[in-house]
């Protein structure tokens, strides 16, 4: 009987381990907006402000990144509009930014999620950051 509860433990053993390679081993892929995406934000100053930035959205599935291009419209928008709405503090700002990213994350990921019935978009980075 001992033998059994042992040879028990160590096959789950394996098989949490096993499990846990598996999940390691996720082939992520990643989709890019072309071109940039430039746009302007409220400015402080008599002039308008712009920023232009680089997004890649990253994804656990590669077979999502279809979805994504096909989307790519309605996403795009949704990013021009979000920035579009930032004050030129928040856009020139550190803190700012990561908040930025994080509400284009979620509204991207909402947004898919309503158009393909899953959230495929596991992080959203901003590649290249530039405002004037």
């Amino acid at each position: 009987m001992k033998r059994i509860a042992s040879l028990l433990m160590v096959l789950s053993l394996l098989l949490s381990v096993k499990v846990a390679v598996a999940e390691d081993e996720q082939e992520y892929a990643y989709y890019g907006f072309e071109p940039d995406i430039v746009t302007n934000y409220i400015s402080n100053r008599k002039k308008l402000g712009f920023v232009k930035i680089s997004v890649e959205l990253m994804v656990s599935n590669p077979n999502d990144l279809v979805d994504l291009e096909h989307h790519d419209p309605l996403l795009r928008s949704a990013i021009v509009e979000i920035l579009g709405n930032q004050a030129e503090d928040k856009v020139k700002s550190l803190a700012g930014r990561e908040e930025i990213r994080r509400e284009c994350f979620e509204t991207v990921n909402r947004l898919i999620e309503q158009e393909t019935g899953k959230a495929t978009v596991v992080n959203l980075l901003f590649t290249k950051y530039l405002y004037d």
